[in-house]
């Protein structure tokens, strides 16, 4: 009943995220000619227009001082070389949320994959819980680094006071909120494990406690994005392929 649940939950979110990205490139298309992807409020031209207009740019002969696009895709995007050359302390937590983010995301992807396919009834080399546990290591490094640049934004907006000055309550609400996607992940798998992170929780809360992980890591990390600050990630991207790195 549980995977019936993530599947008919993944839907939604993935419907609400495609919903407001398609809002995103409409607002974006009305000032399509400046590039400079932002939404402009009130006006809405082609999502279409946008992506054509964007692709073209990207495939564009550069002239001037561009860089080609995979140093801009490897440097530029992965590596986020223009937020260490203004902090390396900054980057450093850029790095660990976005690295962490990302990272567990490609491997929750892997495993839903895995589980697809068992359900469908193609047969591979391993069980979905040999796979589950193959992936409990990589899963553990990469949720305590994000954990790790979690902890270092909430200490820069507690005691950084630029930071903290500059801040509203929607910043606490939103990383507030990857805390508790980040920290309900290591409870679920302490509980099935019994690790550490179970507080002492009996292993029949494993089910729910997973499923509340995923579904507020559907809602938050994926159909939330585009309808809030965090749809940076798509934006400032696209803007540094479209310019060929720039500033």
């Amino acid at each position: 009943m549980t995977f019936v649940q993530i599947m008919i939950f993944s839907t939604i979110a993935i419907l609400i995220f495609l919903y407001g990205l398609i809002g995103n490139f409409q607002k974006w298309g009305a000032g399509v000619t400046g590039y400079g992807l932002e939404p402009q409020e009130g006006k809405k031209g082609s999502a279409i227009t946008f992506l054509k207009t964007w692709w073209n740019q990207v495939t564009a002969e550069s002239h001037h001082h561009g860089k080609p696009i995979l140093e801009v895709l490897i440097l530029d995007i992965v590596f986020q070389r223009r937020i260490l050359k203004r902090s390396p302390f900054r980057w450093f937590m850029h790095i660990f949320i976005f690295g962490g983010w990302m990272t567990l995301f490609a491997l929750s992807g892997m495993m839903f994959a895995v589980e697809m396919t068992e359900k469908i009834g193609i047969e591979l080399p391993f069980t979905p819980a040999e796979f589950r546990d193959f992936l409990s290591i990589p899963n553990y490094i990469f949720g305590y680094i994000l954990l790790i640049g979690v902890l270092i934004a909430l200490v820069r907006r507690l005691f950084v006071s630029e930071v903290r000055e500059a801040s509203i309550m929607y910043d606490w609400v939103l990383i507030g909120v990857v805390f508790l996607v980040t920290i309900s992940g290591f409870i679920a798998d302490g509980i099935r494990t019994g690790f550490i992170w179970s507080f002492g929780l009996d292993p029949s809360a494993a089910p729910p406690a997973a499923l509340f992980h995923s579904i507020i890591s559907l809602l938050f990390c994926i159909a939330f994005i585009p309808y809030s600050k965090y749809i940076h990630v798509i934006a400032i991207p696209l803007a540094l392929l479209a310019n060929k790195g720039g500033e």
